[in-house]
């Protein structure tokens, strides 16, 4: 097996200060955007599951099935509010970045 060889790669970027604080606030806006999309699937996952999704007949399942079903979309909920502090925090350390 050989070592892999990893080219010399010089980029250079040239982003001012505002440039980079602007980039790091999209980077929370589009994460947070990530996270309004998983939650609104799992309000649907939930109302398809209930049977009150308009324009889907399902069958609702069994009690049994509802009970997971909750417990699947709880967990989902419980990750994207875990990954929603953690932006709160980037968001908090970037708006203590000190003036120029």
């Amino acid at each position: 097996m050989s070592v892999p060889t990893i080219p010399q790669i010089t980029p250079t970027i040239s982003i001012n200060r505002t440039q980079v604080i602007n980039l790091l606030l999209a980077s929370i806006a589009l994460e947070e955007l990530g996270l309004a999309h998983i939650i609104n699937a799992e309000a649907e996952k939930l109302q398809a599951a209930l049977g009150t999704l308009p324009g889907l007949s399902v069958t609702a399942p069994s009690f049994a099935g509802l009970i997971t079903i909750n417990r699947d979309i709880r967990r989902t909920l419980q990750a994207a509010l875990k990954s929603q502090m953690l932006l709160q925090f980037k968001l908090e350390d970037i708006l203590d970045i000190p003036p120029a």
